[in-house]
């Protein structure tokens, strides 16, 4: 038995949460995956996953184990690295979930210089406005705006989003254009961002020389996902409030106009966030620092 494969294939069925995950992470066969982790039970001589048809429950064995292991893997990595950073260039398969405007107009026109920096990073990208299990799907950080609540995350910031609030022409022309927030209110629609969290509409916030306002009105028509929130807006179904970088290239064609300039919200942080007990590799510390460097200045606006 090779040991330390057994327990990185128990470790990762343990954070995927049953082992067709865990072994399409580790790119290994199912049955291969099953092989590794009962030769780890028989060597130890203890249960460390009790398996049903539906589901794969740790022991109180397997979690002592699992704990203990995992520290011993993070320090077999870090030993790696620091004889490895020296001599070597990045290298490996980074996994990163972003939101679906960040991805179009952010990160994905500013990957072509990270990869020419480090062409023996391969990334996969994966783009949804929906949260991820960073520990279960394997992903190595995401990128997300708004406030984190997560404590079992780390979270580094990498700049702000100025917010707009716009609409298409025609909308404005057949409803007229509110020189103030609670003209909203006046039979304007709304076209409302709808958290993938947890399905309620994100309201509608405002700020002027200190002065704040959040508006929480019932929405024409609601959206979770952020390029078909904007899209709608396009298609003249009502008002958004969104990224200023999501909109630019709409507002400088003149397919949306920015309304309530002046009281536009205070700016949207935005973070990478990367699970605490996992080892920060040279490829993911590259990736972070490089994203802290570029990212604030495609987001402002």
């Amino acid at each position: 038995m090779d040991q330390l494969q057994a327990i990185r294939a128990f470790a990762r069925v343990v954070e995927a949460g049953n082992f067709t995950r865990a072994a399409d992470s580790l790119d290994m066969p199912n049955a291969t995956l099953s092989k590794l982790v009962q030769e780890l039970e028989a060597h130890l001589g203890v249960r460390l996953l009790q398996r049903t048809t539906r589901r794969v429950t740790v022991t109180p064995e397997g979690q002592d184990y699992y704990a203990k292991a995992t520290r011993v893997l993070r320090d077999l990595e870090d030993i790696d690295s620091t004889f490895n950073i020296a001599r070597s260039k990045p290298r490996g398969h980074l996994r990163i979930d972003v939101g679906g405007s960040t991805a179009r107009d952010v990160l994905v026109p500013l990957l072509p210089d990270f990869l020419a920096r480090y062409p023996d990073i391969r990334i996969d990208l994966g783009v949804s406005d929906r949260s991820v299990d960073l520990i279960g799907d394997n992903v190595d950080c995401v990128i997300r705006g708004g406030a984190l609540d997560d404590s079992s995350l780390v979270a580094r910031g990498i700049g702000q989003a100025t917010m707009v609030t716009c609409a298409s022409p025609e909308y404005l022309r057949h409803n007229g254009i509110p020189a103030y927030p609670e003209e909203l209110r006046n039979g304007h629609r709304l076209v409302s961002y709808l958290s993938p969290q947890n399905g309620r509409a994100v309201p509608f916030r405002f700020e002027r020389d200190g002065e704040r306002s959040e508006l929480k009105l019932e929405h024409r028509i609601g959206v979770n996902e952020s390029n078909a929130h904007l899209a709608a807006c396009v298609a003249g179904l009502g008002i958004v409030q969104t990224f200023s970088y999501a909109a630019g290239a709409a507002l400088r064609d003149g397919s949306l106009v920015e309304i309530l300039a002046d009281w536009r919200p205070a700016p949207y942080p935005f973070h990478v966030v990367y699970p605490h007990n996992r080892y920060v590799t040279h490829r993911l510390r590259v990736f972070i620092d490089w994203l802290v460097g570029c990212f604030p200045t495609k987001v402002a606006g």
